[in-house]
């Protein structure tokens, strides 16, 4: 799971657009924001009543229950610190050999699939790939941390509180609509979920059932996970079959804003395709 740059600049792989979304479905709370606990209980009281006046069930709020303000969630916020390291360092780490081979029995073994989701968004097969071992090491890490609850407490948080506030709000419509029960949403420390790892306003704007079970599976379900991330690249202008000098730039920019990142996955898929 590769951890997050700087939320700051719109959660990294958020863009402008998906920020002003959830800053818009964000419910204005008349308990404040916090920079501490002591007044988190009172926050979440009054966001549950807002979030009741925008539809969201009793059953749904129920996630809610017995979440707690998590220190060690505001921890790993304050303490992020920029990407610096070189396009060498990074895919020495990111894009190792084992990755490459592991990725190469993935394409192999999802060949019909991928052909499925190429036909239908666009995406090639090797891109997909490489963002899925590059994201969660083809699902292995999705992470474990109760989304409810960092999310809860990022919102209340100062420092992107309303960002967050779209977010929380988008992961109970999850919750609402039957994709993920309470016990399957769990992902990395801000909030992401899935083997791509999706915000919640992210899934909820582009998780696809492409498996046809009834429900958008980011956490278990391989078609799902890989089509609904060829959805969100198409989302981002994705077109044609090329990723190689500079081709479909934007729509990588908009998976992950560090260049860094994007070139990488540019180069995971060259060797996954040779």
């Amino acid at each position: 799971m590769f951890p997050r740059f700087d939320w700051q600049a719109a959660l990294t792989r958020g863009s402008l657009v998906l920020t002003v979304l959830s800053a818009l479905a964000a419910p204005a709370l008349a308990a404040p924001c916090g920079n501490d606990g002591s007044g988190f209980s009172a926050w979440l009281g009054d966001f549950r009543k807002a979030a009741a006046a925008q539809g969201i069930s009793p059953r749904a709020l129920a996630a809610l229950d017995g979440v707690q303000y998590d220190t060690s969630v505001i921890r790993l916020d304050r303490n992020q610190r920029h990407f610096s390291v070189s396009f060498e360092e990074f895919i020495a780490k990111r894009v190792s050999a084992g990755r490459i081979s592991q990725g190469k029995a993935k394409l192999k073994q999802h060949a019909d699939l991928l052909a499925r989701i190429e036909a239908r968004y666009g995406v090639p097969g090797p891109v997909l790939v490489a963002i899925w071992g590059m994201e969660t090491d083809y699902g292995a890490n999705q992470g474990k941390k109760p989304v409810f609850q960092s999310l809860a407490t990022l919102a209340y948080d100062c420092r992107r509180s309303e960002f967050f506030t779209g977010q929380l709000l988008d992961a109970l419509r999850i919750l609402q609509h039957g994709d993920l029960s309470v016990g399957e949403m769990r992902g990395a420390w801000a909030g992401e979920l899935g083997q791509t790892q999706f915000m919640p306003t992210s899934y909820v704007r582009f998780a696809v059932d492409f498996d046809g079970n009834g429900r958008a599976d980011l956490i278990r379900s391989p078609a799902d996970v890989l089509a609904s991330t060829a959805n969100y690249l198409r989302g981002y202008g994705w077109s044609g079959k090329s990723w190689e000098n500079g081709a479909n730039a934007g729509a990588l920019a908009g998976w992950n804003k560090a260049g860094v990142y994007q070139k990488a996955i540019a180069y995971f898929a060259t060797k996954l395709a040779n």
